[in-house]
């Protein structure tokens, strides 16, 4: 008799999750072959890998609390439609990748109508900035949690959630294309327009937060410092309301379009004005040094204080222990405190070597004892299936 194959269904819900859920695929079918078969919810990349998608992923991709609550009808009808879906495929593991305001009301249904599924969660919420309590509620329902930031298994132990282990960071397994080659970045000494990158957000309501305050930014500083190559990386479906908004810029950006374009600027920028998130540690990988600003969605601001639980909320700072990022929320995101922090960055300042000297701790900080990020997460995912790994024993991370 043939043994049938195994059936991991796998839930993204946004852009950086369908780049994890692909790579995960790529790693368990390294292990397996066609001894596995996908289904679940994906994108793009997903798709290309043979994932059987319920529902284009966009369908569920609300982010800020005001957009959630605008279409809360609608996501919990998909929630409902998702969980049953899984309870029908009965699959020998559910993941579920980031998307926690969506991904946990799943897991929490399938649990009760389906116990014996194990759930992995791949990305931990961020319990350690925002609703701790979350991390034990989740014990109840997720058996594993992988994490992708150095300091959240030590926080899920406090805080009493499921056990978590530090897999890696998938941007560890891209440092190729972040990092410049010798000719790629000039010194900034020797070049009279230094090279910005302004990246005001992947979102909708961060890119409308952010591109007036960035753009009046960016007058100020070419007033007060002179010429300067602006580049503007766009995120692909935002790229026509980028462009509406860069029009009404005193000084025009070069835009560039897709990651490629993207790490490419990376590579040759010598600073870089950005919105907090993922961008932040693809910049301090890069060795961009950079300052970080964001603006709290509206209806977030009356909680806004739990934020003060954590000293920073720029990744980089968050993983060396440090604050040498400058960051600035809400009103003190204002275009003279962003020019000014800038303004120290276009000189061999303190400030300045203080980033760069906080980046090459990285690598050692985030860095695994063998294999890959995608490849350690596909072992302990089958390790949960009840599949042993045919590449040897689940290495535990450094």
């Amino acid at each position: 008799m043939t043994k049938r194959p195994l059936k991991a269904f796998l839930i993204a819900g946004e852009e950086s999750g369908d780049h994890l859920g692909a790579r995960l695929m790529e790693s368990m079918r390294d292990r397996l072959g066609d001894g596995v078969h996908f289904v679940g919810v994906g994108g793009d990349r997903m798709d290309r890998l043979g994932i059987t998608s319920l529902f284009p992923m966009h369908e569920i991709a609300f982010h800020g609390l005001s957009a959630v609550i605008a279409n809360v009808h609608h996501l919990i009808a998909k929630m409902q439609k998702t969980a049953r879906a899984v309870v029908d495929a009965n699959p020998d593991v559910l993941v579920i990748i980031d998307c926690p305001g969506f991904n946990l009301g799943v897991a929490r249904r399938v649990r009760k109508r389906k116990p014996a599924i194990p759930i992995i969660e791949y990305v931990s919420p961020t319990v350690w900035a925002w609703r701790p309590g979350r991390a034990r509620r989740m014990s109840g329902f997720v058996d594993q949690i992988l994490a992708i930031l150095p300091f959240e298994p030590e926080v899920h132990k406090t805080l009493g959630g499921p056990p978590c282990t530090y897999v890696g960071h998938p941007l560890m397994q891209r440092l190729d294309q972040l990092r410049p080659t010798a000719t790629e970045r000039s010194a900034l000494a020797a070049t009279e327009r230094p090279t910005m990158v302004v990246l005001p957000g992947s979102r909708r309501n961060e890119i409308k937060r952010l591109m007036d305050p960035f753009g009046a930014t960016v007058a100020r500083l070419v007033r007060e410092r002179g010429a300067m190559e602006v580049v503007l990386p766009a995120v692909t479906r935002f790229e026509a309301e980028i462009r509406e908004r860069v029009a009404q810029w005193p000084v025009a950006p070069e835009i560039v379009v897709g990651e490629e374009a993207k790490y490419a600027a990376f590579r040759r920028a010598h600073l870089a004005l950005a919105a907090s998130g993922t961008v932040s540690l693809e910049l301090a990988l890069s060795g961009v040094p950079m300052v970080v600003a964001y603006r709290v969605d509206p209806f977030v601001k009356p909680f806004k204080y739990r934020l003060s639980r954590i000293n920073s909320i720029v990744l980089p700072n968050l993983i060396t222990g440090t604050n040498e990022i400058p960051e600035f929320l809400d009103g003190d995101s204002a275009p003279e405190n962003l020019t000014a922090a800038l303004m120290r960055l276009l000189e061999d300042s303190p400030e300045r070597r203080d980033q760069i000297a906080a980046f090459a701790r990285l690598d050692r900080l985030m860095a695994l004892q063998s294999g890959t990020p995608s490849g350690l997460a596909a072992d302990i995912v089958l390790d949960a299936a009840g599949i042993a790994n045919p590449a040897g024993p689940v290495l535990a991370p450094s």
